[in-house]
């Protein structure tokens, strides 16, 4: 079931709401743009890389923080914007008090990317089977890791330690059931749906 613009994903662990504005299915798969939205203190879960794809992040409002390669990078000003490149290890938070708004633009991989992050690791947060930092317990990541690899990679333990292990584990785990891309997910319809805020001038001419 493809992503639709307006559609809104939550990821209760990580205090994180998505609103989809330029979906995958827009774009053949290369693109997508989403409105992001954070709590005080709200984060992504866990320091990751994208293997393949690239991501902007612009700021609409509010304050958000990145650690980008091991180097800080902080955007507390509309227009903000930062650029990270294939395979380059990151994070953000939400470092203000009040709501952040960014914009989250993905190219390459776009699709297996909403699938990834919208529907199975936000699912299975909503479902609270995630830590508290929204990552998924040991023998589901096992699964969900190896089956989406290339898009998405958690930095810790380092990548080759996460093969063997996982691939020693995911047996196990779907023996269990467990499953890497759950088709539950993939097709569980969005929380709501939502109209898009209109975009500030600097912020519009860097995603358009």
């Amino acid at each position: 079931m493809p992503v639709v613009q307006g559609e809104v994903y939550e990821n209760p662990r990580c205090g994180e709401r998505v609103v989809i504005r330029t979906p995958a299915a827009e774009t053949g798969g290369k693109r997508t743009v989403m409105d992001v939205y954070a709590v005080p203190g709200g984060a992504v879960s866990g320091e990751h890389l994208h293997p393949v794809s690239e991501e902007r992040f612009t700021l609409v409002r509010g304050r958000v923080s990145f650690l980008i390669g091991g180097r800080q990078v902080v955007l507390d000003r509309p227009g903000d914007s930062v650029l990270i490149q294939p395979g380059i290890k990151h994070r953000w938070w939400n470092s203000g008090g009040t709501e952040s708004y960014h914009l989250c633009e993905v190219r390459g991989n776009a699709d297996r990317f909403e699938q990834l992050v919208l529907r199975q690791l936000f699912g299975l947060a909503q479902d609270g089977k995630t830590t508290p930092e929204g990552m998924p317990h040991l023998l589901q990541q096992a699964v969900t890791t190896l089956e989406f690899g290339d898009v998405v990679r958690f930095t810790n333990p380092p990548w080759q330690v996460q093969r063997l292990l996982f691939t020693a584990l995911a047996p196990i785990a779907r023996l269990l059931g467990h499953q890497g891309c759950d088709e539950k997910y993939m097709n569980r319809k969005p929380s709501e749906w939502a109209q898009l805020e209109e975009l500030p001038d600097e912020v519009a001419a860097k995603h358009y």
